[in-house]
C-alpha cells in the first residue's frame, strides 16, 4: 500500500492568513474570537465569532474573479495557493492529468445565499446576480482550485457537517494509496459568519455568548469561526524522488457512523473511529502522545469525547496530551478539521503542542490533560485528529512524524 505524506500547507483563519502566523498564535495561546462585524449583528443573540478580520478580496483577486467567488471560495483559493507554493509543484502533463482536489465544506457559498435572499425577500428585488448558483454551490471552491492549478484528476466536494474536512482528507489519502492519483489537494473551507448562518446556529442553543472554553467546568458552548485549510498530499516515493520537504505522514484514517441521533454524539462511534485510525496506521495507543480533540465546548461533546478517549487509551491517558484549538480559531464547521491539522503538524515537526485556551477550571467529567492555556514543548512522534459531526458522522486521522 502506498504511503501518503503532506508536502504543502496553507490556511486563512481568525489566527492568521498563513501557516506561520497561525502556528505563532497557537504557540502563544492567542484567541481570534471577538465581536462580530456583519450586517444586522444587533439582531443576533450571539454576537461573537472567530472572523477573518480585514480580508480584502481585491488584494488577492481581480474584479472579474471576485464576481465569481463567495468568501468561502476565496479563502480556499488563498490557502491552496500557499500549499502548492510550499510543495513546489507545477501541474502539467501526466501529473496534471491524474492529480485532483477533494475539499470539505458544510455551508458552501452561504454568504452569497444569505445576501441573495436579503435582496429578494427583504428588498423586494426580482433579480439576483447571474453567478449566484456557481458562487453558492458546495462544489464551487473545489472547482475553482482545480481550474487555478490545472488539476484534471478526481475533483469533488465532501459535505458531512463538522467532519467534512477530515472526510475529504481521508478520501484523498485513499485515492493516493490505491494509485488513482499521485498528488491530491485537500482540506476544507467555510464562511458561515453571516446573519442567517449565525441565526441558524442560535436555534440549536449550543452557542456561547462570551468565549470558547473546551473541557472546562465553566464552558458555555461553541463559538463559530471561518476560514480554510488546504494541504498537498503526495505519494511518499513521489515526494522523495523530487526531494520535497515532508511535513508529516498521514499514516491512518478511519470513518464511522454512530447510526444513533441527528445531533447527540455517541461515545461508541467516537471510540470506533479512533481505534480504527490507530489500527489503520499500525499504531498502538501508547505510540500516541497528542490528540487534537473535536472539543467544541458543548456539554455533551466534551464529556462524551473525554469518555471515548479514556476508553481507547485506557491507563495510557496519564501521559496523553489532549487539546482543542477551537478555543482559539473557533469552530470552523466544514473547515475545522483542516485548520486543526496544522496543530498536529506543529506538534510532530516542531515539538510544540497547542493549548486549550480560555481554560478556567477542570471538569471531573473530562479527566484529561488538556494542555490548559499555555503551549507545551514535547516530543510527539504520532498523534490523532478527531472530527465528530452532527448525524454521527465521524472521521479521525492518524499522523506520524517523518
Amino acid at each position: 500500500m502506498r504511503r501518503v505524506v503532506i508536502t504543502g500547507a496553507g490556511t486563512v483563519n481568525a489566527l492568521g492568513t498563513d501557516v506561520a502566523a497561525t502556528m505563532e498564535a497557537m504557540r502563544e495561546g492567542r484567541s481570534g474570537i471577538g465581536p462580530l462585524d456583519l450586517p444586522d449583528a444587533d439582531r443576533l443573540t450571539i454576537r461573537i465569532g472567530a472572523q477573518v478580520r480585514g480580508h480584502d478580496p481585491a488584494a488577492h483577486f481581480d474584479r472579474q474573479r471576485i464576481a465569481m467567488l463567495d468568501r468561502y471560495a476565496q479563502f480556499a483559493l488563498m490557502a491552496a495557493g500557499q500549499a502548492v507554493a510550499q510543495a513546489g509543484l507545477t501541474f502539467d502533463g501526466a501529473l496534471a492529468d491524474r492529480s485532483g482536489v477533494i475539499l470539505g465544506t458544510s455551508g458552501g457559498g452561504l454568504i452569497t445565499q444569505d445576501d441573495s435572499y436579503r435582496e429578494v425577500y427583504a428588498h423586494g428585488k426580482n433579480r439576483v446576480h447571474p453567478f449566484v448558483v456557481p458562487r453558492l454551490m458546495n462544489s464551487a471552491a473545489a472547482a475553482q482550485i482545480a481550474m487555478a492549478h490545472n488539476l484534471m484528476g478526481p475533483s469533488f466536494t465532501v459535505s458531512s457537517a463538522c467532519a467534512s474536512s477530515n472526510h475529504a482528507i481521508a478520501q484523498a489519502v485513499q485515492m493516493i494509496r490505491t494509485g488513482m492519483a499521485p498528488v491530491m489537494l485537500t482540506g476544507g473551507a467555510e464562511a458561515m459568519l453571516c446573519f442567517g448562518g449565525v441565526k441558524a446556529w442560535e436555534g440549536l442553543r449550543v452557542m456561547s455568548n462570551d468565549t470558547c472554553r473546551p473541557f472546562c467546568a465553566t464552558r458555555s458552548g461553541m463559538v463559530q469561526g471561518e476560514g480554510a485549510g488546504v494541504f498537498v498530499l503526495e505519494e511518499r516515493d513521489h515526494a522523495r524522488a523530487r526531494g520535497a520537504e515532508i511535513l508529516a505522514e498521514i499514516a491512518g484514517v478511519a470513518m464511522t457512523s454512530d447510526a444513533f441521533d441527528i445531533v447527540m454524539p455517541s461515545q461508541r462511534g467516537a471510540e470506533r473511529a479512533m481505534a480504527r485510525a490507530l489500527a489503520d496506521a499500525g499504531l498502538d495507543a501508547g505510540d500516541v502522545a497528542y490528540v487534537n480533540a473535536h472539543g467544541t465546548a458543548t456539554a455533551a461533546n466534551d464529556r462524551i469525547e473525554s469518555a471515548a478517549i479514556g476508553r481507547v487509551f485506557g491507563a495510557r491517558t496519564d501521559g496523553l496530551m489532549v487539546s482543542s484549538t477551537k478555543s482559539m480559531h473557533g469552530h470552523c464547521i466544514g473547515a475545522t478539521g483542516a485548520i486543526e491539522l496544522l496543530a498536529c503538524i506543529m506538534a510532530l515537526r516542531d515539538g510544540v503542542v497547542a493549548p486549550t485556551a480560555n481554560f478556567v477550571a477542570p471538569d471531573p467529567e473530562c479527566p484529561l490533560d488538556v494542555v490548559p492555556n499555555k503551549a507545551r514543548q514535547a516530543r510527539v512522534t504520532a498523534c490523532l485528529s478527531n472530527a465528530f459531526a452532527f448525524g454521527g458522522m465521524n472521521a479521525v486521522l492518524a499522523l506520524r512524524a517523518v
